[in-house]
Formats: structure tokens, C-alpha cells, sequence
């Protein structure tokens, strides 16, 4: 019997997944998982039941990642399952910089009192004029599970499409339309497009590049969209060029005092994957990562140990070792089996970064003698007897 804590509310769609061998508590030193939305961790004293954190969504900046992977915890995140709810979000900020819904919407409500509010209106409308998208050309930075939906979404709103990704996976290369023009040079969309959209993750290599420079290289009725990462732009720069007219408007999913009430800022609170099927496709998606690694020593998803999946163990036992990732362990585990009788029928060794994952599958159940002995080597962090 798993037990397991909920340290945000998820989505009991999700929690039915996790019905049979597990067990909810409210005591994270009983708990063998946690599943996490917005809550904040780095605080958290972390104990050495914990060998899983699932986080029900795509960020993990509330989790401390390094601490984890020092306390042999796999963190995992749900790439993906909240894409469509950002995907329908950032196409409704396109439609809401190009045409003033906000303002009309406003002004109706300001005279919704007026007799004479009809007879206004036809006067009034021309106000809050905009421009279709139809023709218009979309910049996609980073072609990943959202990038690729809005990609795809505006070719069929009849938008010219250009994106940019020199990551791009083989996968993702697959599910994007032939329509969608991959250029190679970021700055080849700050020049040409008329709406510019970023879904890249927050790296250091990332972190503000949508920069004043970008921004020198834009038309002046550019529309930036940012429903990634907030400090993805520099947004004191943003806010100084819709006010000198170099810019367009600004659509933001992250409220702050930089951009909040700035006149051509649209900024809605974190709404992105606050959708019923996304909040219930998190939390499923969670509670299965966090099933196949506890019961099978599966890791997929991972943000700080690699993935690595050997499918349902058909042997008689499965040994899983987290671990430094240095010279010459595999022989030493192997060493180690032999010692102890115990011959391997499969194995597999993956690393990412400093950190490394051994599984063994066995022609018989792994001994107290050889989990101890392997538990005892240098850069070991974790042993598991997942059968």
C-alpha cells in the first residue's frame, strides 16, 4: 500500500486513478508521493519517504529540484495536458489586441443605464475599431506542445505562420502543419510578423529575450503575447515602447505591477490552464507517472532525473538505483548481483546531467545483503525494490 499527500487541491479525476493499493494522507512523513500544483516546496522539510513529486501541470519553480534529486525524489511535471486551454487563451489575447472587445464591453456597461445607450451605440462603435487577424502573420517562438497547437490553430484562421525552434523534436516536427514556415532566425520574425507569441521554457539563456533589441527590430503595431514565463520579456521595456508608440499592444497571462493598467497592456491572471479539462488531464496525467514509477520504476516526464522505461517487470524482481552519474557504477552493481547469486535478465542506464538511473530486471528477487551492499557505494543515492 502506496500512501501519497496532496499538497494543492487535484482533480478527483485524477485522485480515482490512484484508488487501488494507495492511500491519501495529510502526513508528508508517511507519504510516498506528493502531488503539487501551485505550492510552494522549498521550505518543505523534504523526509526520506518521499520518492515522488508529481506536479499537476508544467512549471515547477515552487519545486526545489537539486534538493530533490539529492534526496533521490523523481519530480515530474505534465507536458502537454494543459496545452489546449493555453493554446485557446493565447488565440482569444489575439482577438482581444486586435479588436477593442475590452473597451467596448466597458463602455457598454459604464451606460447601461443611459435610455438613449441604443441610439449611442452606432455613434460610439467606432471607438473600439480594430483589425481582423485573417492575413496577418504569426511569429511561434518554440514549437513544443503548445507552440505547435497555436501554430497549427492559426493557419486555419487563414494567418500566415512562421516558427522558430532549433530544438524542435522529431515528434513535434511530425504533428506541425506543412503550412507553417520554420524559419531559422529568431530575428527574422521580430522583423516580419505583425503578432509575435513565446512558448519557450525560462533558462538563462531565455530569461528576457524579448529584449529592447528584439523590440527595436519590431513593426510599431506589433502585438506581443507572452502566456509562457513573465520574465521571458523584459518588460520595462515593453511598457516604454507602447508608450513612444514602437509597439502595438502587449497581451500578458502574468499580472504584476510592471504591466498591470499600462496603457496597452492586456494582462489576464494566470487564466492559461484554468480550465476544467485541463486542471482533470494534469491531475490524470500525475497520478499515472507517479503509478508507473512506484509500481514499475518507470520514469517518464522527469524534469530532474532522466526517463527511462523498461515497461511491467515479467521477471521475478526489478531493482531501481538512483545515482550519481560517474565512471564505472554499472560494473560495480553487476559485481554486486554476482556476488550475491543473483543474475540479470535485463538492464538499462540513462543520465541527465549529474544524475543517472539503473534498472535491473532479475531471474530471482533481489536480497537484503545486495540492496545494502549497493546502497553502501559511493554516489548512490536511492535503492528501490520495485519487485
Amino acid at each position: 500500500m502506496f500512501q501519497y499527500i496532496c499538497l494543492n487541491p487535484i482533480a478527483q479525476v485524477g485522485l480515482d486513478v490512484l484508488e487501488e493499493g494507495y492511500q491519501k494522507t495529510e502526513n508528508i512523513n508517511e507519504a510516498s508521493a506528493a502531488l503539487v500544483r501551485s505550492a510552494s516546496m522549498h521550505d518543505m522539510e523534504l523526509p526520506e519517504t518521499l520518492d515522488v513529486v508529481a506536479r499537476a501541470g508544467a512549471g515547477v519553480n515552487n519545486i526545489p529540484l537539486e534538493a530533490c534529486a539529492e534526496k533521490g525524489i523523481v519530480v515530474f511535471n505534465t507536458p502537454g495536458a494543459n496545452a489546449n486551454g493555453v493554446k485557446e487563451l493565447v488565440l482569444a489575447g489575439m482577438f482581444l489586441a486586435s479588436r477593442d472587445v475590452n473597451g467596448g464591453v466597458n463602455w457598454v456597461e459604464s451606460e447601461k443605464d443611459n435610455p438613449e445607450l441604443a441610439k449611442m451605440t452606432e455613434k460610439q462603435k467606432k471607438a473600439y475599431a480594430g483589425c481582423e487577424i485573417a492575413g496577418k502573420k504569426l511569429g511561434v517562438i518554440g514549437l513544443g506542445a503548445i507552440g505547435i497547437r497555436v501554430a497549427n490553430a492559426a493557419t486555419h484562421l487563414d494567418m500566415e505562420v512562421y516558427g522558430y525552434d532549433p530544438y524542435i523534436s522529431v515528434n513535434a516536427a511530425w504533428n506541425l502543419s506543412r503550412n507553417v514556415r520554420h524559419v531559422r532566425n529568431v530575428e527574422d520574425i521580430y522583423r516580419e510578423c505583425d503578432y509575435i507569441t513565446i512558448h519557450v521554457p525560462l533558462l538563462d539563456a531565455t530569461r528576457k529575450m524579448i529584449n529592447e533589441e528584439a523590440i527595436a527590430l519590431m513593426k510599431p503595431d506589433a502585438v506581443i503575447l507572452n502566456f509562457a514565463r513573465d520574465l521571458l520579456v523584459d518588460e520595462e521595456a515593453v511598457v516604454a515602447a507602447l508608450a513612444e508608440g514602437r509597439l502595438k499592444k502587449y497581451v500578458s497571462d502574468f499580472p504584476n505591477n510592471t504591466t498591470a493598467g499600462k496603457p496597452g497592456c492586456i494582462v489576464t491572471p494566470h487564466l492559461g490552464a484554468s480550465t476544467e479539462e485541463s486542471e482533470d488531464n494534469c491531475a490524470v496525467m500525475a497520478a499515472q507517472e507517479i503509478r508507473n514509477y512506484l509500481e514499475n520504476g518507470n520514469i517518464r516526464n522527469s524534469v530532474n532525473f532522466p526517463n527511462c522505461d523498461m515497461g511491467e517487470c515479467t521477471t521475478a524482481g526489478r531493482v531501481a538505483v538512483l545515482h550519481k552519474n560517474s565512471k564505472g557504477v554499472i560494473g560495480q552493481f553487476s559485481s554486486i548481483f554476482g556476488e550475491c547469486d543473483i543474475n540479470i535478465a535485463n538492464m538499462t542506464n540513462k543520465s541527465k546531467g549529474n544524475y543517472a538511473y539503473s534498472m535491473f530486471d532479475l531471474d530471482s528477487p533481489a536480497t537484503e545483503e545486495a540492496v545494502a551492499k549497493m546502497k553502501a557505494m559511493q554516489g548512490v543515492i536511492k535503492v528501490r525494490i520495485v519487485k
